[in-house]
């Protein structure tokens, strides 16, 4: 009768174990999803910067495109010959890398924006979800 009673004993201990771990527990996963949050927005912000940059280079090729379509007008009126169509082929050039930066800024904009940290809010609304006892607990996908 003995062996009875110790099952229930370690039981009692076991909850109370559980249960005086559960501040610990809740601290633990409140960190990790602040740090989760703050990976998430470096991430994006990094990408926002790396958009703003590539359009900051495709404004600069823009102007200096405006300045060789300039040039290419002036010498256009002055002569026609060859230092015009010169400066329309750097122009084209120009204008290639223009187009491609801008491109690949807004591209890169586009995954940055908006920065919010979209994992990490479901992935709080599912931890709130299953300490309140609502239904499982499912990991989001990362």
């Amino acid at each position: 009768m003995t062996d009875l009673k110790n099952p229930q004993e370690s039981t009692k201990k076991s909850l109370g174990s559980l249960l005086g771990s559960l501040p610990e527990l809740i601290s633990r996963l409140i960190r990790g999803e602040i740090a989760l949050a703050k990976t998430e927005l470096s991430t994006k912000l990094k990408e926002v910067g790396v958009g703003a940059g590539l359009l900051v280079g495709a404004a600069l090729f823009g102007f200096f495109l405006l300045a060789v379509l300039l040039t290419a007008a002036v010498l256009g009126l002055s002569t026609v010959v060859a230092p015009w169509l010169a400066a329309l082929i750097v122009a084209a050039v120009l204008l290639i890398i223009t187009a491609v930066l801008a491109l690949l800024g807004v591209k890169a904009l586009k995954k940055g924006v908006p920065p919010t940290p979209e994992k990490t809010v479901a992935s709080v609304k599912a931890d709130v979800t299953a300490l309140k006892g609502q239904g499982t607990y499912d990991s989001p996908q990362h």
